[in-house]
């Protein structure tokens, strides 16, 4: 078993893979193969899901740094939950016990549901996301791979509720050796990644104002295009998906905002929160003033709701009549260096950032890890600083600042 040098109170539960069957393959990542399975403790089975980081055997002390995010964020509303570390028996490959989402991601469900989802359906989604990003944020840890395939609906019955975040730290294989190499989705990942920069809070929020257009079109970004060097210089050029005609200008204000190609410019996500808190909350209960007179985002969204159906009626909007996705549209996690490189190279002008600033790194964080007893430990223990820092304080804007239209 791995064993993790007192970090954390919190204990991480080996699990014997005994305890584990009806193993069945359901999909495959860049660097993972998932399964669904049964956890049985006693006479209680529970639906699970397996995640198997591929090539394991040799997990390097980065990638297990790393995975700290996970534990620390165990039993937070919006992020789903890991329930321990098991192994495959016969690769001794290492897979993650973790909580099971039966509703499928959200680029599946907007897929299958698209013409039911309303605006009001929308913001309560980005609620619900947001709320997640939010609670990762807050302990200082940033997701780097966020997109549509990484939210998940936990229970298909309850339609639009409980859709939680998934796959911190997962991103990259298990073998990486430092935070030097970029792996992710290409359309949702921040103009200064591609230019030198560390992930951070502010590369995630870009990740957010993508998965916002996606929900007002239910297509994936740049699908009907090659994902090479070139769709690289351009999101650095500023290239940007096309604004559905259905999308509120309040909602559009925000959504580029978040793309915006500066990072520092972009909201937070407490700043994002408020925006969209205001308007699920306007948009879902009948409040009126002494006047009778309805809050002001309650119009806007039922306009927008009404030119969304006449969008679909006349086959102008949907994932059903967008355009044909491009063969070489890639939208698993993998290793991005060589075509950044390239692109870089190939523009006449100075691109790369000789010198990372200190604003845009990832807090990393130094932990001795015991490899020695990987055959005899029954547990993992983890010691992960336990101090829920607050968002940056020196960051906090208010709406002027943010210079968003939130009238209309």
């Amino acid at each position: 078993m791995l064993y993790l040098s007192k970090l954390n109170e919190r204990e991480i539960k080996w699990i014997p893979h005994f305890q584990i069957e009806n193993e069945k393959e359901i999909a495959q990542g860049g660097f993972s193969i998932i399964y669904k399975a049964t956890y049985r403790v006693g006479m209680k089975d529970t639906d699970v899901v397996l995640k198997k980081l591929r090539d394991s055997q040799n997990i390097s002390k980065y990638f297990l740094n790393e995975l700290k995010s996970l534990y620390q964020l165990n039993n937070w509303y919006s992020v789903i939950n890991c329930y321990g570390i098991t192994q495959d028996p016969i690769t001794k490959e290492y897979m993650f016990v973790m909580e099971y989402a039966n509703g499928g991601d959200l680029h599946g469900y907007l897929q299958n549901n698209f013409i039911e989802v309303s605006w009001k359906d929308k913001l309560s989604i980005l609620r619900y996301i947001s709320l997640g990003l939010m609670q990762i944020h807050k302990i200082n840890f940033v997701h780097r791979d966020l997109h549509s395939g990484n939210i998940l609906l936990l229970d298909h019955e309850m339609k639009l509720g409980d859709w939680k975040i998934s796959d911190l730290g997962l991103s990259q294989p298990t073998n990486t050796l430092s935070n030097n190499e970029i792996y992710g989705v290409m359309p949702y990942i921040a103009p200064e990644i591609f230019k030198g920069f560390k992930f951070s809070k502010e590369s995630d929020v870009y990740s957010l104002g993508m998965i916002m257009w996606e929900l007002t079109t239910g297509c994936k970004p740049f699908a009907n295009i090659e994902h090479n060097y070139e769709l690289v210089y351009e999101i650095i050029d500023g290239k940007r998906p096309e604004i559905t005609n259905d999308t509120p200008e309040c909602y559009a204000n925000l959504m580029k905002k978040c793309w915006d190609s500066i990072p520092l410019n972009r909201p937070t996500i407490d700043e994002f929160w408020s925006f969209v808190i205001k308007w699920f909350d306007e948009t879902s209960y009948t409040i009126y003033d002494g006047f009778g007179i309805a809050p002001e985002f309650v119009e806007v969204f039922e306009q927008a709701e009404e030119k969304r159906i006449k969008l679909i009626r006349s086959k102008k909007l949907g994932p059903g009549f967008s355009k044909k996705s491009h063969s070489k549209a890639i939208y698993t996690s993998r290793k991005l260096n060589s075509l950044i490189y390239k692109s870089l190279t190939t523009d006449s002008s100075p691109m790369v950032a000789s010198n990372i600033t200190k604003e845009y790194i990832t807090k990393e964080y130094d932990y001795d890890i015991n490899m020695n007893n990987i055959q005899s430990s029954q547990n993992i223990n983890s010691d992960v600083q336990s101090s829920i820092a607050p968002l940056n304080s020196s960051r906090k804007r208010n709406i002027k600042e943010l210079k968003i239209d939130t009238q209309k």
